[in-house]
């Protein structure tokens, strides 16, 4: 690793996450036959991997630069409110429709097309997963964003199959639901590296920026992910997975430290 230029570290932690959503569809062109208790399970497992990466690679860190004290546990609370409250009015203002469960929220929705709503929703979602991916980066530990960046990227592949897997229901053609799956990935490249340019930028608030981008993924994790995971009878399976993702994640985070 020590060999290996550190800014293309950086530029394959922004891209290759993205990446693993299509890489996550990919078993569509061999079947369409996933079973809703598997796909609850995997994705399951991704919000463990992600409430992981948050926690050791985002809230800890930012106690850590912040003096680890008590005023940095004030601030680190604070940037996680506001993280997760930024999120929050974007998910309740912006017209979006739910991948997994159809269900739309927000005003006016009717007079957006559908492909509209698929994109504003998918944009919500990895939005914020790509700025806490260039946060990590933008610190002056390699280790923290490669972290995030291998925690988002499992956690994309089980959620590219279940968006490809969602249109596919809906009577999308196989390649072109491959193709919208792996689009809602690659949205998160331009969350990453304008969490590069916020980190570099607004340096003497990094502890209140790395809580933010905590903040606002453990909103998408409680608000998206573990609701679809825990609405279609798998819950305990659902758990389970949360369970083993978040211990796999946290050895890969010891390993790689």
């Amino acid at each position: 690793m020590d060999t290996i230029n550190p800014n293309l570290i950086i530029l394959l932690g922004c891209l290759v996450p993205g990446l693993m959503t299509g890489l996550g569809a990919l078993p569509i062109f061999a079947t369409k036959n996933v079973s809703q208790g598997l796909l609850d399970t995997l994705l399951g497992s991704a919000a463990g991997v992600m409430l992981a990466a948050t926690c050791f690679s985002l809230i800890l860190p930012s106690i850590e630069y912040g003096g680890g004290n008590l005023q940095a546990v004030l601030i680190t609370s604070l940037g996680l409110f506001f993280g997760a409250y930024l999120i929050d009015l974007i998910d309740r203002y912006a017209p979006h429709e739910h991948l997994i469960d159809k269900k739309v929220e927000g005003k006016n929705t009717d007079s957006l097309k559908e492909i509209w709503l698929f994109i504003i929703a998918i944009t919500i979602h990895n939005f914020p997963e790509g700025l806490a991916t260039g946060v990590g980066f933008g610190t002056d530990s390699l280790k923290n964003g490669i972290t995030i960046a291998l925690g988002i990227g499992l956690q994309n592949m089980p959620e590219g199959l279940a968006v490809a897997l969602a249109l596919v229901r809906e009577r999308y053609s196989t390649k072109k639901a491959f193709l919208i799956a792996l689009f809602t990935g690659l949205v998160e490249p331009i969350g990453a590296f304008l969490g590069i340019f916020l980190v570099q930028i607004f340096q003497p608030i990094l502890p209140f920026i790395l809580a933010l981008a905590g903040g606002a993924m453990l909103f998408v994790i409680s608000d998206e992910i573990i609701p679809e995971t825990h609405s279609n009878g798998y819950e305990r399976q659902a758990t389970y997975g949360i369970i083993i993702g978040f211990i796999v994640m946290m050895v890969l985070d010891v390993t790689l430290g």
